[in-house]
């Protein structure tokens, strides 16, 4: 297969770290802490060693939604107690409601346009959340994808695969599409999971491929099975 590569976020660090500064200072008094994204993994580990904090795990129960993400702790020495069984927030529920959440308190290290979903959900099961951005997620500058936007025009692809809503909502805004039902009509559009499938079915665009496991290597593994089987 031809893959063209297509940028359209870019992950900088926050507009203010003062949350994520008082937080870390404090980590021993939380329960559990919450990496929802292998980028929330990194922010957290460089800012800790911007900051000279040596984070300590002793009484703090790490969550990781999912095997990159927990993989990505492992690298920065976090050790990774809890995964659930579906990399969502959903899952994540699902695996902490196994316990008794009421009164316990939970740091998240988040993306600054992360859903409120898993904050809700552990406030409805009694727990108490104190997030933080570590990171942002902006649009990508044209200028600086200009030969990806070339290559995009120059051939209508047969699949596109969206990996997050921003992925999808900034791609709109890059190709300046205000009727993407129209735009995608006669190719295959492809989601890593759930959250950005219903983010980009909004738009009125369906989606044909998502893979049960939430992850690249996943999404890879359903485009080979989707064409082979649609031969």
């Amino acid at each position: 297969a031809k893959v063209i590569l297509f940028p359209t976020i870019k992950i900088v660090p926050p507009k203010s770290w003062d949350d994520f500064d008082k937080f870390v200072k404090r980590l021993g008094e939380f329960d559990y802490m919450i990496f929802a994204s292998p980028n929330a993994v990194k922010f957290f580990h460089r800012r800790c060693k911007e900051l000279g904090i040596e984070a300590e795990f002793n009484s703090v129960k790490v969550v990781a939604v999912g095997k990159i993400t927990a993989s990505m702790c492992v690298e920065n020495n976090i050790p990774v107690h809890i995964t659930p069984y579906k990399s969502t927030s959903k899952g994540i529920m699902k695996k902490l409601n196994e316990t008794d959440l009421k009164g316990k308190q939970f740091f998240i290290p988040k993306s600054a346009i992360a859903r409120d979903e898993l904050k809700l959900g552990i406030e409805e099961a009694g727990g108490i959340v104190h997030a933080a951005d570590v990171y942002d997620v902006v649009i990508s500058d044209k200028e600086e994808i200009k030969e990806n936007i070339e290559d995009l025009l120059r051939q209508k692809p047969d699949v596109y695969v969206f990996t997050s809503p921003s992925t999808f909502e900034n791609f709109l805004k890059i190709m300046n599409l205000t009727k993407p039902v129209e735009y995608f009509h006669g190719s295959h559009v492809a989601t890593i999971g759930p959250t950005t499938k219903s983010a980009i079915e909004k738009s009125g665009v369906r989606v044909d491929i998502m893979p049960h496991e939430h992850s690249m290597d996943a999404v890879a593994k359903t485009l080979v099975d989707f064409y082979t089987s649609n031969r």
